[in-house]
């Protein structure tokens, strides 16, 4: 079961690249200057998204890096970079892989 949802987060994880970056490389290569940020506040809706992802994100900050701790998963770090860098959509099921996989060590 555990290498079920170990496929299934590697397989969320490059799914969750594909289709935030598509857009960001759209938003990166256009004539449009306008800030991120402020375009993740152009209108309620987005601003409503933002937040929402704003909250999700400290959320998963805080509770991985006591599960980290509690797993003895080293360089919890690298998930807070690769939110910032790259996507939570792809730093969540990346860091439940690893979970997975701390789980695994410690139990087998």
């Amino acid at each position: 079961m555990n290498n079920a949802k170990q496929v299934f987060y590697i397989a969320a994880a490059v799914v969750g690249l594909c289709v935030t970056w598509y857009f960001n490389i759209q938003l990166f290569t256009s004539d449009e200057q306008a800030s991120f940020l402020s375009l993740a506040y152009a209108n309620p809706a987005s601003t409503s998204l933002t937040n929402d992802l704003f909250v999700v994100v400290a959320v998963f900050f805080v509770w991985s890096w006591f599960e980290a701790r509690r797993l003895h998963m080293k360089y919890w770090w690298i998930y807070v970079v690769m939110t910032f860098a790259v996507a939570i959509a792809v730093a969540y099921p990346v860091f439940l892989y690893m979970r997975e996989r701390a789980i695994a060590r410690s139990s087998g």
